[in-house]
């Protein structure tokens, strides 16, 4: 693998995508410490901190969260656009039309796409900045001053807040296709890993310099095997699949007799990725958000009620860990039938005159793939399910906390694995060899 390494560097092109990737990656950190004015982020590091829900939407944007940075939202309303456009693709007439265009069609619905990530992310602005608003600050006041769209002295500051995040969050974007473009991998998944990736040192730093590990020592050592085979099970469900051979029939074209070749339709164990981990925990924070706007409530009923919503919906309690399990595990069902609906294999294979041995061509193969798929992704459901409530059934055994959410290693190591892919990929064109000999 260091082989690898060092040839990468060697070659002109390859060098420069690298380095132009590591340098977006350095303004992204310091696009994350540009702060939004009237903010006490010393009080709100502190709420955080004692909100796992928000402590784990803090460590995807690489502590921006905690700082209120202009970048404080990272990519999320851009990775929720792209997820409302793939499932109303296959509904909406004009949107399947656009997807059959080849690279210009795929071009108007991107551009749908980053016109859908404006509102959305003014909208979420907009929610996280009134929670922030409506916490008292230790030092007197709350944690976000003179915010409100309803009262003319607070009007003016709160939509230069608004449109402060929603440019961070489209400036984050832009950066992520220039990564995309130039530079090695994919851009957007490399801004939510360097994110994720920028939290770890202090996460580190907090399990070694405090009192769980001298008071803890097997736990801390049976944390360690866990989180271990955790990537290591990550490793194999990614690139796990099942291969289904496919032969092209022989025929004439141009004079010369073509085809006769068989090949494989590959299959994977996990084709959804992560996001029906983003689906479920976007609406698994839904009703804390709510407690926590009903917390501040005159009613003392209400009070009580959202007292209760936030315990029996807290992040370490069972039932939210059974119900995340759940809606992970369906999750992953409806996206990955959505996304082998989108890609029409019975029908591109019924045109390039190719068929399933022993299975006709047609409705039947789209059935036994259907059937097959929905086999294997057994597998790769009840994994993410597991991923999912990980941090639970550690902290459960182990009395540790997980430094990382389960969710945010399958990122990482997803993301590691598909660049190294492409970087393996530039190196065998070249005639060097890659990571695996």
């Amino acid at each position: 693998m260091l082989q690898a390494v060092i040839n990468a560097f060697k070659i002109p092109d390859l060098r420069r995508k690298i380095l132009f990737t590591l340098a977006m990656l350095v303004i992204f950190r310091f696009i994350a410490s540009i702060p939004i004015p009237n903010v006490d982020r010393a009080g709100l590091q502190d709420y955080i901190e004692t909100n796992q829900l928000l402590g784990m939407l803090n460590i995807f944007s690489g502590s921006a969260l905690s700082n209120f940075s202009i970048a404080a939202l990272g990519v999320y309303p851009y990775i929720t656009a792209s997820i409302i456009m793939q499932l109303m693709t296959p509904i909406v007439p004009r949107l399947n039309e656009l997807s059959q265009e080849g690279e210009q069609g795929r071009n108007q619905i991107n551009k749908y796409t980053h016109w859908l990530t404006v509102p959305l992310a003014l909208l979420q602005g907009y929610g996280q900045a009134l929670l922030f608003s409506r916490q008292p600050s230790p030092s007197g006041g709350t944690l976000i001053e003179n915010f409100g769209l309803f009262d003319a002295d607070t009007f003016l500051p709160t939509v230069a807040i608004l449109i402060a995040m929603t440019a961070g969050t489209m400036l984050l974007v832009w950066i992520g296709e220039l990564i995309t473009e130039m530079g090695i991998g994919n851009g957007i998944s490399i801004i939510i890993f360097g994110g994720i990736v920028a939290s770890m040192p202090g996460a580190v730093r907090g399990l070694v310099t405090g009192s769980t590990l001298s008071d803890n020592i097997i736990g801390t050592v049976m944390f360690l095997a866990i989180g271990l085979v955790t990537v290591v099970g990550i490793v194999l469900i990614n690139e796990g699949q099942r291969r289904i051979p496919v032969h092209y029939a022989k025929r004439v074209r141009q004079g010369q007799m073509v085809g006769g070749t068989t090949t494989f339709i590959p299959l994977k164990v996990n084709s959804a990725g992560m996001i029906p981990l983003i689906f479920a925990v976007s609406i698994m924070v839904f009703p804390g958000m709510i407690a926590n706007f009903l917390s501040a409530s005159n009613r003392e009923w209400v009070r009580d009620l959202a007292t209760d919503i936030s315990v029996w919906l807290a992040p370490t309690s069972l039932p939210y860990n059974i119900i995340y399990f759940l809606m992970v595990v369906g999750f992953t069902f409806f996206y990955t039938m959505v996304v082998f609906q989108q890609q029409r294999i019975p029908e591109s294979l019924q045109r390039q005159g190719a068929f399933i041995p022993g299975v006709r061509p047609g409705r039947n193969t789209a059935m036994f793939l259907q059937r097959v798929l929905s086999r294997i992704t057994i597998v790769g459901a009840l994994f993410l399910g597991l991923v999912a409530v990980m941090p639970y059934i550690v902290q459960s055994i182990t009395g540790v906390q997980m430094l990382l959410a389960s969710t945010s290693l399958l990122i990482v190591v997803g993301v590691a694995i598909d660049t190294m892919r492409q970087l393996e990929a530039q190196l065998m064109m070249r005639n060097y060899e890659g990571f695996i000999n």
